[in-house]
Formats: C-alpha cells, structure tokens, sequence
C-alpha cells in the first residue's frame, strides 16, 4: 500500500463519500443501481455490515479504494464475507486492494468469525490472483443466485 494510504471504517455517510463510493461503485459494477446518502448512512450504521475506505492523504483525503464486509452469525458459527472490492484505478497495482483485503479480515477475526468468504468474477484476474496471494482458497461449490422481481401491487 502506498505509505500515503490509510484504512479506515466508515462511521456515518457524507456527500464527499456518496460521490466517491458512486465513482467507485460504477467501475465494479456500471449497471449496479445508483447508491444514495441513505442507502450509504444504513450501510455504515447497521452493525453487520462493515464500509472500509482506503484514505489517500496526500490528495486531500481522497477515497481510493473501498470493501464492504458483512459479519453475520448463523448456528454453525459467526461468519463473514466481503462483497465490493473496489480500487480506484490510480492507486491499483500498490497495495490498496491488499490492505482493504487484509483490514476486513482483521476485522472479522476480531469479531469471532471462523471463516471470511468471497465471490470474484474468472475475468478480475489481478483481483483473484490477490485473493490468493492473501490466502483465500477456492471452494469447489456452486453459486446460485435467485433474482427478485419487482412485484406489481
């Protein structure tokens, strides 16, 4: 990570952070729904769900990078899982994504999760090759998804 970086948890949303995280946000995934400051103040106060920034400090406090993990407990155990990994393109290739990575699981093992998880696309081939670079192993499952429609009442 550049030494100019800093991991932080988000405590509250702002507009400076909704604009960040919609930048952000549009490069993982462009046809996600576009985030609101709502949607961005539930996720940083809902106490399941972890927002983790990368801080650069030399722009200004720039937002460079982002994770969410989400720390759950089902009856096997407490769990966790990171979802929407995303670094900016400029701060790629020095460490942020690792870092991210890295503070999310410190974070869930303080928690008492016996097990952090995540789903990567084949093609996010940097992305991958850190995952296992950071020691994530690939589980022979499968994914299934069931997509709810909207529904007309």
């Amino acid at each position: 990570m550049a030494p100019d970086t800093l991991i932080i948890e988000a405590s509250h949303a702002d507009e400076r952070m909704l604009r960040a995280m919609q930048s952000l946000l549009a490069q993982l995934s462009p046809q996600a729904p576009e985030l609101t400051l709502e949607a961005l103040e539930e996720i940083t106060t809902t106490p399941t769900t972890r927002l983790l920034l990368a801080v650069s400090n030399t722009t200004e406090e720039e937002i460079v990078g982002a994770l969410t993990l989400a720390i759950f407990r089902i009856p096997s155990g407490i769990r966790a899982w990171i979802e929407d990994v995303v670094v900016a393109p400029e701060s790629r290739g020095q460490g942020t994504g690792s870092a991210l990575v890295t503070a999310a699981i410190d974070t869930a093992q303080a928690e008492g999760a016996r097990t952090v998880d995540l789903t990567s696309r084949p093609a996010r081939e940097e992305a991958n090759r850190l995952y296992r670079k950071l020691g994530f192993e690939q589980r022979t499952t499968n994914v299934y998804r069931y997509t709810i429609r909207d529904s007309i009442l």
